[in-house]
């Protein structure tokens, strides 16, 4: 970026970065060289780093530091023990996934440990599948999502996300069981065959956790619980109830493997943007849900005195509660823009998330 300035950067863990952790939580240091050809034998230790003065750096190239972090961080995961795939903790019991962050936040606070927990940042329910296996296809999910999903974070991030989760199913260690926890739903029935395909080449063992029937079995069956679909909708002690119950199933059989992958390797050739779970995945138009919107904004205002306009957030609100679908919330709100700028709907606001702006019908 400048040919004599150096950046240092303290790397405190084995977990890896993106490009918030580095913005808001790294410990940074500047150094200015005299000559570009002093770099080589730089040492940090040995110099003084800048004050008063620094550089600012453009947010596409401090995404290409995360890059050089997380090679660094990786290198390092790749030549400690393989009795651990964490650092300072104990042997690790077994290896937990699920294609939702807050899913795998309940896991890790349901199950005992020594466990890890791996969580898909991603919502497979939505954006384009094709061929998300290879680089090219993360580039052309990413573009789509940068270009019409709100996900109210930094650039970058869900770059660094999906990258970093990968790079965590890569370093699972050969001993360990792998649970796989999924619901009945387009985004965990889809993420289920991606991690599947994922795993082809690891020899562990792994266990299908479909927390639907699950739960439906060992709660719902006692009166104690409600209709889920999803696992992040379920409460930590319950997780931990349901992996006591359901642990005991036999692990995949190779035939169920090949057979999920060969699924995988299906939706993997096609460009649809938005999938059902319909007893089975089913990609459907991008306006499946137009009208669902429209006739929701009728409703609503046919309770108000004067038609006015309606906040995109109570909008998508009302659609959620009025449904036994799961409904990728964000994918709601791309659609409402949609209609706005086809000039179905006149807005109120910046539409730059569902709570800054507001819409009605023309």
């Amino acid at each position: 970026m400048e040919p004599n300035v150096v950046f240092v950067y303290k790397i405190e863990t084995q977990n890896y970065v993106s490009v918030s952790d580095l913005n808001e939580n790294g410990e940074w240091q500047t150094y200015e060289l005299e000559h570009e050809n002093e770099f080589e034998m730089f040492n940090h230790e040995e110099s003084n780093p800048l004050e008063g003065k620094g550089y600012a750096i453009k947010q596409s190239d401090v995404n290409t530091v995360v890059e050089v972090i997380n090679s660094c961080i990786n290198s390092n995961r790749r030549s400690f023990s393989s009795s651990s795939v964490e650092v300072g903790c104990d042997q690790v019991s077994a290896v937990h996934i699920v294609c939702s962050e807050s899913a795998a936040g309940s896991l890790r606070v349901g199950l005992e440990r020594p466990k890890v927990v791996i969580g898909f940042p991603d919502s497979f329910s939505i954006g384009p599948l094709w061929k998300l296996d290879e680089k090219v296809g993360q580039t052309f999910r990413n573009e789509w999502i940068y270009e019409n999903i709100n996900y109210e974070q930094d650039n970058f991030e869900y770059e660094n996300k999906f990258a970093n989760t990968l790079r965590e199913i890569e370093d699972i260690i050969s001993q360990v069981p792998i649970y796989i926890w999924y619901g009945n739903n387009a985004d965990e029935q889809t993420g289920l065959r991606f991690l599947l395909f994922l795993l082809r080449d690891k020899t562990n063992e792994v266990f299908l956790m479909n927390s639907t029937e699950l739960y439906e079995r060992y709660i719902m069956a006692e009166d104690r619980g409600q209709n889920i679909s999803h696992t992040g909708h379920i409460e930590p002690k319950d997780l931990r109830f349901l992996f006591e119950k359901g642990r005991k199933t036999p692990s995949i059989t190779e035939q169920e493997r090949v057979q999920l992958q060969a699924e995988w390797n299906s939706l993997a050739q096609t460009k649809e943007v938005l999938r059902l779970w319909i007893k089975s995945i089913k990609g459907v138009e991008e306006n499946h849900f137009d009208p669902l919107i429209i006739n929701t904004i009728e409703m609503l205002h046919s309770k108000q005195e004067i038609r006015g306009f309606i906040k995109a957030g109570i909008v998508i609100g009302e659609i959620l509660s009025g449904t036994n679908e799961l409904i990728n919330a964000f994918f709601l709100e791309y659609r409402i823009r949609y209609l706005v700028y086809s000039g179905l709907l006149e807005l109120k606001g910046i539409p730059k998330s569902m709570r800054n702006y507001s819409v009605k019908l023309r």
